[in-house]
């Protein structure tokens, strides 16, 4: 049983923590890429591929009373969940144990949504059920500002990561992609040429006008059509 209440099955085929992100992000995106399989690399994604190199080395260092570890595997069998995180802090304490601390990198800047800061909650989760220990905070390092951004990892904040831990699941198993809804961050996502949103929505308020329209023929409700016009 999760914290808010749910039971959850732990025998589902586990998805990726960057998963989470995707749809707090955007459902549709998160569908396009895990029921799918679409991709497509632009400026931001070259850019944040090459910014994850070192992330991804799984190399360790150590500073004084850190020790860094890179590209660490994680899981949670509660939620189902699998991933790495890029980047794993392990502070050394007063009475000698480390304390994980992960921090996740992204290219830009914070975001107005929560979708990052699920992400790495989603993180610090894997690391609890792991290694038996409770993570308190995180952070989230932005490439555009070069600055840290703490993230406490509170009861709201752990509920909303496992309720979308839950709804990835369910959106994955249903198969069915969501419908696109047309938003401002819809231009810095990198599957935008292949979503379409405002190409699709066009074209699905179009096949309700004529759906419509051929009810109301078949009704007899249309207004009568004189062809000698």
């Amino acid at each position: 049983m999760s914290q808010n209440g749910s039971i959850v099955d732990t025998e589902r085929e586990p998805i990726p923590i960057s998963a989470i992100n995707q749809y707090a992000y955007c459902p549709r995106r998160c569908a396009l890429i895990h029921i799918e399989q679409a991709w497509s690399e632009n400026l931001f994604t070259a850019e944040g591929r090459i910014m994850h190199e070192k992330a991804d080395s799984g190399n360790c260092e150590s500073r004084g009373d850190v020790r860094i570890e890179y590209g660490l595997p994680m899981r949670l069998l509660r939620l189902g969940l699998t991933g790495k995180a890029d980047v794993v802090e392990f502070h050394r304490s007063s009475e000698g144990t480390w304390q994980p601390f992960p921090v996740e990198y992204k290219l830009g800047k914070p975001k107005l949504d929560n979708c990052d800061k699920v992400q790495l909650c989603a993180q610090a989760l894997c690391l609890e059920e792991m290694l038996g220990v409770e993570i308190i905070r995180g952070a989230l390092f932005y490439g555009r500002t070069r600055h840290r951004e703490d993230v406490v990892f509170d009861l709201k904040l752990r509920s909303e990561t496992e309720e979308i831990a839950q709804k990835v699941h369910e959106l994955i198993e249903s198969g069915i992609t969501p419908k696109p809804e047309y938003s401002k961050k819809c231009k810095n996502c990198s599957l935008v040429e292949l979503c379409m949103p405002k190409v699709s929505g066009k074209k699905s308020s179009a096949e309700d006008y004529l759906s419509k329209a051929v009810a109301e023929l078949c009704n007899g409700t249309m207004p009568y059509y004189n062809e000698s016009r």
